[in-house]
């Protein structure tokens, strides 16, 4: 028998090891276009995730205890580029578990996660490269799990889910991009900027994704988009965007004028 999309997403969703969760990924979107992966009973149980598949390293610690290094020393680069390499390794694990979790939604809405998990993967194989260049690996450098807790705090509500992961965690990384293209040309690292062209391009779809699938539910809810996100952020104790926000990429994600003015300045309208 076939499995279908709920089994193949926790599939790839519990692999441990960073090439086999990436190449299954991969595979399961190519079988999805094909048509070859269908979905899932809407009443067919969803297991609770803990903890997803990943390796032993990198070791876990708090964000506090993770340290600053120079990026002007090759291990303080290489720690750069392994903690955006870690960022897109959570990443893949958060898109099968928006495909994985949520059921009797539109195929389009497991067609947009399928896609976001297969570019994570893309962009997890990118950095990891590069970061074999300078002699270090996946796993070099502890890392922190704050990705994944949200994932856990938003796994009820798919309306959630979409606020403060894609439209919160996500588009935070939008902001962060232009300060670290500026620290990797600093150093003369081009390959870096290079990879960072890249991911920006795919990210800001990946927070348009979770716009349109945000917008839908609360429409669908009957809800204001703008007022429920501020709701949900006082909610759920959610980190605030930290100025300067890249209006930008944000507008081409779908933000709106005024809610990037209330981000920016906290100001409600």
């Amino acid at each position: 028998m076939t499995a279908d999309l709920a089994q193949r997403s926790l599939d790839c969703l519990q692999l441990a090891d960073p090439e086999t969760k990436c190449t299954a990924t991969a595979a399961l979107r190519a079988d999805w276009l094909a048509g070859d992966v269908p979905l899932p009973p809407d009443t067919s149980k969803v297991e609770p995730i803990d903890t997803p598949g990943r390796p032993e390293r990198p070791t876990l610690v708090a964000p506090p205890e993770i340290g600053r290094r120079s990026i002007r020393t090759r291990e303080g680069h290489a720690a750069l580029i392994h903690a955006l390499a870690h960022i897109e390794f959570n990443a893949i694990n958060l898109a099968l578990d928006a495909a994985y979790r949520f059921r009797g939604l539109p195929p389009d809405y497991y067609s947009d996660w399928l896609q976001v998990a297969a570019e994570e993967a893309y962009h997890f194989a990118l950095l990891r490269d590069h970061l074999r260049t300078l002699g270090y690996d996946y796993g070099s450098f502890p890392a922190h799990d704050g990705l994944w807790q949200m994932c856990i705090k938003t796994a009820h509500d798919p309306l959630v889910r979409m606020a403060l992961v894609p439209r919160l965690l996500e588009a935070r990384g939008l902001d962060a991009n232009p300060a670290i293209v500026k620290k990797l040309n600093n150093i003369g690292d081009t390959r870096g900027v290079d990879i960072l062209e890249i991911i920006l391009r795919d990210e800001i779809g990946h927070v348009r994704i979770g716009n349109r699938w945000y917008e839908t539910f609360c429409a669908q809810r009957g809800l204001d988009p703008a007022s429920t996100f501020q709701q949900l952020l006082m909610e759920y104790d959610a980190p605030r965007p930290r100025p300067p926000l890249h209006t930008e990429a944000r507008k081409s994600a779908g933000f709106s004028v005024q809610e990037l003015e209330y981000l920016e300045t906290g100001h409600r309208h």
